[in-house]
């Protein structure tokens, strides 16, 4: 996230941009000081100044699957996001997905939309309130009960969210980020100089489970799947962040740097963990190691695990906020409307949050239920719809045009194969789990970080 907060240039100016015409042909001018006037977030002297700013599925895929999984998802959620960002950009008066919704298919697809991007976020949110959870009780030796480390993870996170502006909060994504990269480096060195995995059998042979092809079943290939989808699907919580860049066609630039950061780190660092690890994995992976290691990356993560909480609860607060205040002078105003409005969306989306991470308390079955339910429509379907909106005409067009044309109505029909899919193969594994004892009962004091000590 903090890759795409770059600010841009405030000069006014002449720009091309290709109109989406009924005839589908030829270009118009947009002068930028219209496009200005439709933004969400005005440039303002007196008030807020807004614009300022997987290793476990492996052992079910694979080695390869695994490997061709997470560039052909990176991919396409790269894509898929430069498609959501054009919109903006076409459309600058859409400050979430929601409103692009709106645009595109009128209030019940904005609704629906809009009820998929709170809870996606609200369950990412809850996935930093697991993770900062496991990390307090792998530091302290589970030192108190879980729910209570849960609970103090939640006011670090709703605190920190409750940062009016992303420009306030884009310094803390920048150590959050160095955080995330240190630990789970020092967790992909540490898992390579041990003799076995921490959490497999410490005595005797024991088998490693590592594959470079698997044979998954349906259910343990779309769980897995989703898993990997989900760790670069979040592209939505770009959009408003492009609302607060001070120029916001300034996007791709940063969008490029953030997901190919992304790639990068998680093909390299899930290959090795896996290569090492194999079905012995930790859930999140920083446990791996075991011992000082593991000790050593959740210290050093601490601020990285609070932050990605951090920034999702602040999108799904900043999008209920935009909801509300949206076109009275509250929303830029430093009135008491203003403040109780976004203080009462902060912390009221991180009680819901706290909620639901001590519901599902097993980190990688809540990222496969937030893939499945939320991001698959949201990351695939939506982004196609949003193309053939603007560029309907291509059916009519020439064999490469109408070749757009039906490969956008394909990212259609596979983010519902994805969401249907996945949740049925994620709310098995979640049955299963509960049935075997690998999850515990809701709001448990039990050690959520049971990785190998």
């Amino acid at each position: 996230m903090a890759a795409v907060i770059i600010p841009g240039t405030s000069e006014e100016k002449v720009d091309t941009k290709l109109a989406p015409a009924g005839n589908g042909s030829g270009s118009v001018s947009i002068n930028e000081a219209e496009l200005e006037s439709q933004e969400v977030f005005k440039r303002t002297e007196d008030g807020v100044d807004f614009r300022n700013v997987i290793p476990s599925a492996m052992y079910s895929l694979g080695a390869l699957g695994g490997a061709l999984s997470v560039v052909g998802w990176s991919i396409m959620n790269t894509y898929t996001a430069v498609i959501q960002g054009d919109f903006k950009t076409r459309h600058p008066e859409c400050h979430t997905l929601a409103d692009m919704g709106y645009k595109v298919g009128g209030v019940w697809l904005k609704e629906l939309i809009g009820a998929l991007y709170l809870i996606a976020f609200v369950l990412c949110a809850g996935t930093g309130i697991i993770g900062l959870s496991v990390a307090f009780n792998t530091l302290s030796d589970h030192a108190a009960c879980t729910v209570w480390w849960g609970f103090l993870s939640t006011v670090i996170i709703t605190i920190a969210a409750s940062i009016r502006t992303l420009r306030n909060i884009g310094w803390l994504t920048w150590v959050g980020f160095l955080s995330i990269f240190l630990a789970v480096f020092i967790v992909v060195i540490g898992v390579t100089t041990v003799d076995r995995p921490a959490a497999a059998p410490q005595t005797g042979p024991f088998d490693l489970g590592y594959h470079v092809i698997a044979y998954p079943t349906f259910a343990e290939g779309m769980t897995a799947t989703t898993t990997i989808f989900v760790s670069s699907a979040g592209t939505s919580a770009f959009l408003p962040v492009i609302s607060e860049m001070r120029n916001p066609r300034d996007f791709k630039k940063a969008l490029y740097i953030c997901m190919g950061l992304v790639l990068c780190m998680y093909l390299s660092f899930s290959l090795v963990v896996y290569r090492w690890t194999g079905q012995w994995v930790a859930n999140p992976s920083l446990g791996s190691a075991g011992g000082t290691i593991k000790k050593v990356s959740y210290g050093i993560g601490l601020v990285g695990l609070s932050v990605s909480g951090c920034v999702y609860q602040h999108v799904a607060a900043k999008y209920l906020f935009v909801r509300i205040l949206r076109n009275t002078r509250h929303l830029q105003s430093n009135t008491a409307i203003h403040w109780g409005t976004w203080l009462g969306c902060s912390i009221g989306l991180g009680a819901v949050a706290f909620i639901l991470a001590e519901s599902i308390a097993i980190f990688n079955y809540l990222l496969s239920l937030v893939g499945s339910i939320c991001f698959a429509p949201m990351a695939i379907s939506v982004p196609g719809i949003l193309w053939l909106f603007d560029f309907s005409h291509y059916r009519t067009g020439s064999l490469w045009q109408k070749s757009q044309y039906f490969f956008h109505w394909f990212l259609v029909v596979l983010g519902l194969f994805i969401t249907v899919g996945g949740t049925y193969s994620t709310i098995l594994a979640i049955k299963d789990a509960y049935a075997t004892g690998l999850i515990g009962s809701a709001f448990s004091c039990a050690d959520n970080s049971n990785s190998g000590h």
